[in-house]
């Protein structure tokens, strides 16, 4: 009788949840994609509800739920912290007790109850996970080393903000932590805030604008907002973060050290701001470096496992590839709080049950496609009862038909398999169009994504083409690693091209692929095998014989404000209310022509907003 464990994570942001059978990964979502609201940190119901319909059981056949970190320990830091901010941080303090006297204090009888709401019975033993120690396990248990050194750098957990820790076979050993407030995720925060975008998610933003700027202020934030130490640790100067005592993330200290006021939401960016983007970038790289070499020095480790928010910026991670002395890096794909759902009920099977872990040479995280699908006859009468035209088409035509729109320049909504668990769309939520077309980066961010014109695209690439076109020598399933594109696909820069500075540089074209190529020549991988993701690998195969190119850009499906797509009725929606071309459905392709008016326009157009 096969055995289950379920893992969650809620009440800060991005909760979600991930069930376990015999110690195998085999379901695992984020609750935004049900709510439809980014980054929700409720309690995640659907996403439970989801899991064990999928496997159809219930929470009786569950043996534990795993809560992703210890409440108590946080609201000990928050105590402390606000005490020693005393008298200032009042403010701050009493407007987070509100939220820790309704939800997070009483945790555990929270917990119980929404847990008994989902199951008419008793409710499975209920478990906690220390926050770093779930990031650690998501990194380590799946990944296809046997033995490895693990790094996790986030914002906070209960206090750890950086961890290392060393795994072999079923067990993980804590080594060092760095305690809040010095925390590399904070203090990129913070800076992610002074730029004017939001906290938690304005991060891609600030990496995607480095490359546009120079970093003249990195010595200045060297000098004094971090320091680095000779074993790789670091603290930061509080004089300039007010996050310990205040509302905002840096103190007026910081603006008068950069000599401007901070930027306010959606005013103009101009070449200050892209270099402050620049400089903050590559002091993190700085920051990042010593610490995984001091930790390579303490194991011997040939391998590292990544977790945490700071292990989704991919220009980081390839700097660490290249520079930290490890031979092999895996990142885990969710390695935000969503994947601290997974990481709990992980830690909990190898650690506490003492569970058999199988390492394969791939990885146990299945291309992180462990999301909800839908079966041929659900997409099929969702279509037909909105009365929306179609075509029904056999695979390999469907796979003609999209290669056709995408050599024509169309853009495509493209909806197949299992839905992702992480932040990035892996070719089965996405918006995908030929990466060779220079008009089409601009195209898509302003009038599909409706988000800033200076953020790049990724590509997506056949995993045998991809070092023919960037330098790059191994697989990058998860689109967590940068790779430039060779030289000799690069288009040589005129003396005009080579005189632009800031967002001037967005309409020089600089490869072959210029709708996926940064301004730095780098450009955001993801390499497709035809075992992780047979569908794209065929589309990619099709594309290739029709163009001779098996590189298509590779977005979101989504627009800005929203989650990526979840269900037929969330893509039609995004296909309809934006300039996607060509909808297809698994093996349905819906054009945009002239759609007639649906239920669903009358029903929730009011839902479609951006922020």
């Amino acid at each position: 009788m096969a055995s289950y464990l379920l893992g969650i994570s809620c009440y800060y942001h991005d909760s979600a949840a991930a069930l376990l059978e015999d110690g195998l990964v085999v379901g695992a979502v984020q609750e935004e994609r049900f709510s439809r609201k980014k980054h929700d940190p409720g309690f995640p119901s659907q996403s439970i509800a989801y899991l064990l319909r999928e496997r159809g059981i219930t929470l009786r056949d569950v043996q534990a739920v795993v809560y992703y970190e210890k409440p108590f320990l946080t609201f000990e830091r928050l105590i402390e912290t606000h005490l020693e901010a005393s008298p200032f941080g009042l403010r701050s303090f009493l407007a987070s007790m509100p939220t820790w006297i309704k939800e997070k204090l009483f945790l555990q009888r929270n917990l119980t109850r929404e847990l008994a709401l989902l199951n008419a019975g008793p409710v499975p033993a209920l478990k906690f996970s220390e926050h770093h120690l779930s990031h650690a396990s998501s990194a380590f248990f799946p990944s296809p080393f046997e033995e490895a050194a693990v790094l996790c750098v986030d914002g906070v957990g209960e206090w750890a903000t950086t961890s290392a820790w060393s795994g072999s076979g079923p067990n993980l050993t804590p080594l060092w932590e760095i305690h809040f407030p010095h925390s590399l995720g904070l203090f990129y925060s913070t800076l992610t805030a002074y730029l004017g975008f939001k906290v938690n998610s304005g991060e891609y933003k600030v990496m995607g604008l480095a490359p546009y700027g120079e970093p003249r202020f990195a010595n200045l934030m060297l000098e004094n907002l971090l320091h680095l130490n000779p074993d790789g640790s670091f603290s930061l100067n509080l004089d300039y973060f007010a996050f310990t005592k205040e509302l905002q993330m840096y103190s007026p200290k910081l603006e008068d050290l950069l000599g401007r006021r901070a930027r306010r939401p959606e005013e103009l960016l101009d070449q200050f701001h892209m270099d402050v983007a620049a400089s903050l970038q590559l002091v993190l790289e700085r920051a990042l470096i010593p610490l995984a070499k001091e930790l390579r020095r303490q194991t011997s480790a040939t391998r590292l496992c990544l977790s945490g928010g700071v292990a989704l910026n991919c220009v980081a991670n390839s700097k660490l590839l290249r520079e930290s002395g490890f031979e092999d890096l895996w990142i885990q794909p969710s390695a935000g709080d969503a994947g601290g759902a997974l990481g709990a009920a992980l830690a909990y099977y190898h650690l506490a049950e003492k569970g058999e872990r199988r390492v394969s040479s791939v990885d146990a995280q299945q291309g992180s496609y462990l999301g909800p699908q839908f079966l041929e006859a659900e997409v099929e009468d969702f279509l037909m009862q909105n009365k929306i035209p179609y075509q029904k088409l056999p695979r390999e035509e469907v796979l003609q038909e999209t290669s056709r729109f995408l050599e024509e320049g169309k853009v495509i909504g493209w909806f197949q398999g299992r839905m992702e668990f992480g932040p990035r769309a892996l070719g089965h939520r996405s918006i995908l169009a030929d990466a060779r077309r220079a008009e089409l980066q601009k195209t898509l961010n302003l009038k599909i994504k409706y988000r800033e014109s200076f953020r790049p695209f990724a590509p997506v690439v056949l995993e045998e083409d991809a070092s023919e076109i960037f330098d790059f020598d191994r697989q990058s399933p998860y689109m967590l690693f940068v790779a430039s594109v060779r030289s000799e696909l690069r288009v040589p820069l005129t003396l005009a091209d080579s005189s632009k500075f800031g967002i001037e540089k967005l309409n020089v074209v600089r490869s072959t692929y210029p709708a996926v190529t940064h301004v730095d020549y780098s450009a955001r991988l993801q390499t497709v095998s035809r075992e992780r993701n047979p569908i794209l690998a065929e589309l990619l195969d099709v594309f290739r014989k029709r163009t001779q190119s098996s590189v298509l850009v590779n977005t979101s499906f989504n627009v800005r404000g929203e989650p990526i797509v979840c269900t037929p009725e969330d893509a039609y929606l995004c296909f309809q209310r934006t300039e996607i071309d060509v909808l297809v459905l698994e093996n349905f392709i819906v054009t945009k022509g002239s759609l007639p008016p649906t239920i669903l326009d009358e029903g929730r157009r009011k839902e479609f907003e951006l922020d």
